[in-house]
């Protein structure tokens, strides 16, 4: 009796050991690993990444997100479809404005996945393509940032120089080959990313063959130095454009002679120097936090023996945070497109029958009219 005791004893404390691996197996998570340094790994239960913060916050982060995206960019297809590509600068937002509406179509596909209501072809879809997606659009949108940036620093060191055919035509083929160039990069993470899951609970890196692994890696190092470098060009065009406008601006006010009637174009130049700077701003807030975080938490994942699981976890939710910062660009890029482009607004009010000073307040009389100084115009007019 007693051997028979100890025997069932021994049954239920392996059903109920059975059951506590199972439980654990299942609160592993798989992260979204694909396009530049998301390769991560699990240690198990106790590094387990299915939190309240992955699994509902950012769900519904991203959900109001793509309604919000996908409201505001199809405006701005609208628009843009109306605006002939008369300067770099409209070439440039127009290709903004394609990256925006592609990745703003893979959010509903990361809000399955995160929230785990995916299947597991959908999970797999999300690894080989729609991750892919959104890293190849954000990284699209740095370089044109970058552009963009050059743009408005040559408008306002020499804005007497004119946009011609020629220029018109090789910004495009400019354009056309920054798209090449990053679908070509990112193709093999697609190609390569090709293994049939052997468990339920898999991450993307698991998918993915030695060379994807490896291609994996050059992306990463490509991706750093797209960003690193688009970050020095940003800092110093912009800081050649503050100490243009402000000479500008010193000599605009020597000239005058104070009173009621010079205040008000005053007024319009300050709000011309908030926007110019605009670009700046969004690229700071929505790309420079990311690609920051992204350093300790390479790190972490490389170096395991440096990191407590506890430290891995909030890595990772840094890194994830921030990536949701990054996909604020989709929602931010309108503003730009609204204050810094009057050839947008102008097609804009005109649809929507609004007198064309509508918003003045806002977006500074200075660049909708012949108001103020050569360089604070042209740093501020889409044309």
């Amino acid at each position: 009796m007693k051997t028979r005791s100890s025997v069932n004893v021994i049954k239920q404390h392996k059903i109920l050991l059975l059951g506590r691996m199972a439980l654990m197996e299942r609160n592993t998570t798989w992260p979204l690993s694909l396009f530049p340094g998301n390769h991560s790994h699990t240690n198990g239960s106790t590094c387990s990444r299915d939190n309240v913060l992955k699994t509902v916050v950012f769900p519904v982060l991203y959900s109001f997100l793509f309604l919000v995206g996908l409201l505001l960019n199809a405006v701005a297809v609208w628009v843009f479809f109306r605006i002939p590509s008369k300067s770099h600068f409209i070439i440039y937002l127009k290709n903004i404005v394609v990256a925006d509406v592609i990745m703003t179509f893979t959010f509903p596909f990361k809000v399955l996945s995160d929230s785990n209501l995916a299947s597991t072809g959908l999970r797999i879809f999300v690894c080989r393509v729609s991750s892919v997606l959104f890293y190849l659009t954000m990284y699209i949108s740095i370089l044109f940032f970058g552009l963009i940036s050059i743009d408005r620093c040559r408008k306002t060191l020499t804005p007497f120089r004119g946009t011609t055919a020629a220029r018109l035509a090789r910004r495009k083929l400019l354009s056309g080959a920054i798209w090449t160039f990053l679908l070509v990069l990112s193709l093999p993470n697609v190609i390569l990313t090709r293994k049939t899951p052997t468990s339920p609970y898999f991450k993307c890196s698991n998918l993915k063959t030695e060379g994807g692994l490896y291609w994996h890696e050059v992306v990463n190092h490509v991706c750093q130095v797209i960003f690193w470098s688009n970050l020095v060009t940003v800092i110093v065009c912009y800081t050649l454009i503050t100490k243009e406008l402000y000479r500008s601006y010193a000599r605009s006010a020597g000239g005058t002679v104070s009173g009621e009637s010079t205040q008000k174009p005053h007024q319009a130049k300050r709000k011309m120097n908030a926007n110019v700077f605009l670009v700046l701003a969004v690229f700071f807030v929505c790309f420079v936090p990311f690609h920051f975080a992204r350093v300790p938490y390479t790190l972490s994942q490389t170096q395991r023996v440096l990191f407590d699981c506890k430290l891995k976890l909030f890595f990772f939710q840094l890194k994830e945070s921030t990536l949701f910062l990054s996909s604020l660009n989709s929602v931010l890029d309108p503003l730009i497109y609204f204050f810094l482009c009057k050839s947008f607004r102008t097609t804009l009010f005109k649809t929507l029958q609004l007198p064309p000073g509508t918003c003045s307040r806002l977006t500074g009389r200075g660049s909708d009219t012949d108001t103020g100084s050569n360089a604070l115009r042209n740093s501020s007019a889409c044309a």
